[in-house]
């Protein structure tokens, strides 16, 4: 099984952590970067190569993980000289990946079954299969429906539960043919294109553990929980 790991960002809102850090190498509790956890958990799910997409300080990340042997991986590197997009750099990589692939943000720390979601996605059949989160959104405000000038519905701080995209994916190499190569591409316009042409992606729902590492505060919670969760993030570690 392969995986593309998308490390290339400049990691803005985690600043000042990333300032002299690509933001999958910044430490989670005393001995780990987030890349490293990933790396260990894709080799303990079953997975033997893997494609580092790098752009911001990648030579760093290249430093750091090599050639992936101490992890029991295969790892090459892809560079992107200008950011294109979360999908776009799959482009350049087509005629080097399977038939299907495991895809992820190289910034999250779950517990999720990788292989379980690569092997979904090869049994649904779809182009593309998106793991998602379930999350609650408290409204801290009196919600009004309205009618022009009439009142017509209130409801008192509502919670509003949606399912996110947890940025992990199962994608099959034939989803990617109709793009071309060096231009960027967002995983929003490769969905929304899917749903307009009638081949909507298969979702992968899950509930253990998820933690998007995105801002200062979500960085303090990794490093808060990780203690706690290591075991589950690090099987057999």
């Amino acid at each position: 099984m392969h995986a593309v790991i998308l490390a290339g960002g400049k990691g803005v809102r985690l600043r000042p952590y990333t300032t002299a850090l690509p933001k999958p190498l910044v430490p989670i509790g005393d001995q780990h970067a987030i890349l490293e956890i990933v790396l260990r958990q894709l080799s303990t799910a079953g997975f033997t190569s893997v494609t580092l997409a790098i752009g911001h300080l990648g030579h760093i990340i290249r430093a750091y993980v090599g050639d992936g042997e101490q992890w029991g991986l295969k790892v090459d590197y892809a560079t992107e000289e200008s950011p294109l997009g979360t999908i776009g750099p799959l482009l350049n990589l087509r005629d080097r990946l399977p038939e299907s692939f495991l895809v992820m943000n190289g910034d999250i720390l779950t517990d999720l079954d990788y292989a379980d979601v690569l092997r979904s996605h090869r049994a649904s059949g779809a182009p593309l299969t998106i793991a998602t989160y379930s999350r609650q959104v408290r409204i801290d405000f009196g919600v009004l429906t309205t009618d022009e000038s009439k009142v017509v519905a209130f409801t008192e701080k509502p919670s509003m539960d949606y399912r996110v995209s947890m940025g992990v994916y199962g994608i099959s190499r034939d989803t990617l043919a109709d793009y071309t190569a060096g231009l960027p591409l967002g995983f929003d316009e490769l969905v929304l294109d899917l749903l307009r042409d009638g081949t909507p992606p298969h979702a992968y729902a899950f509930d253990g553990y998820w933690l998007d590492i995105g801002r200062p505060d979500d960085y303090d919670r990794a490093n808060a929980e990780f203690t706690t969760h290591r075991s589950l993030l690090l099987k057999g570690a």
